[in-house]
């Protein structure tokens, strides 16, 4: 038996198999996290800031409002079930954000030509610098609060059938240190929602100088609302308006 070969045959190199990025990945991936994750945590900072101040209705109406979300989704859900989930949903979106905002930072650094020794430092305003670390206190804040008002464990009354009892109770003014520790993590919150507004509005458009202008100052209005509705309620209670 005789074999031949055929020479005229073309050579088959070895197979190279890339992978591809999936698109969540991608830096445009990232953005879009971080946009929907945001808009998701602006829109629930807006709707519970207006549930708190309930709370200058009364006694009554406030622990009414408190009772009926618990009731949210009944019968189709259990008791509390509704809360719990949301809850759920927000952790999730806080951790999506920051670490989207994490990878799109490591990224751009990684991206940068190498420093010089004599390089200036590039000016940014304090939000902007404190993005990445302001997420995480952000976070521990947000575990604080449920741990405080919501599960009742770090509470000093922790009555669940009183929640109006439950925030004089934890803003008295002998636990000062908390109101302090809750306006701390509020204004964090507003510098960190300052500069993501300001992106997102100079992203929808306003980026000429006059647009810059409106985009920081609806930047600027958003966020200080937010934190004067956020923290009226504590210095109400540390000052005897609300008893």
């Amino acid at each position: 038996m005789h074999w031949t070969t055929d020479r005229s045959a073309p050579s088959v190199g070895p197979v190279v198999i890339t992978k591809t990025r999936s698109p969540i990945r991608s830096n445009v991936g990232l953005k879009a996290v971080m946009a929907v994750t945001g808009i998701l945590l602006v829109l629930f900072l807006v709707v519970h800031m207006l549930g708190n101040l309930k709370i200058f209705t009364g006694e009554t109406s406030f622990d009414h409002y408190a009772h009926w979300l618990r009731d949210i989704g009944t019968p189709l859900l259990p008791h509390t079930w509704y809360l719990w989930i949301q809850r759920t949903v927000l952790t999730v979106a806080v951790v999506a954000h920051i670490v989207a905002a994490t990878v799109l930072a490591r990224r751009a650094r990684a991206a940068r030509p190498v420093k010089y020794a004599h390089r200036k430092k590039v000016n940014g305003s304090y939000a902007a610098r404190t993005m990445r670390w302001g997420g995480v206190i952000i976070l521990l804040f947000v575990i604080y609060h449920i741990l405080d008002l919501t599960t009742g464990h770090l509470n000093p009354q922790g009555d669940a059938s009183n929640p109006y009892g439950n925030v004089v109770a934890d803003f008295a003014p002998e636990r000062w240190y908390v109101t302090l520790f809750y306006t701390l993590a509020i204004v964090t919150v507003g510098f960190h929602l300052r500069h993501g507004a300001y992106s997102a509005f100079r992203s929808l458009g306003q980026q000429t100088p006059r647009g810059e202008r409106r985009a920081r100052a609806g930047a600027l209005v958003l966020a200080v609302a937010l934190c004067a509705g956020y923290l009226v309620v504590p210095f109400a209670v540390l000052t005897g308006l609300v008893s």
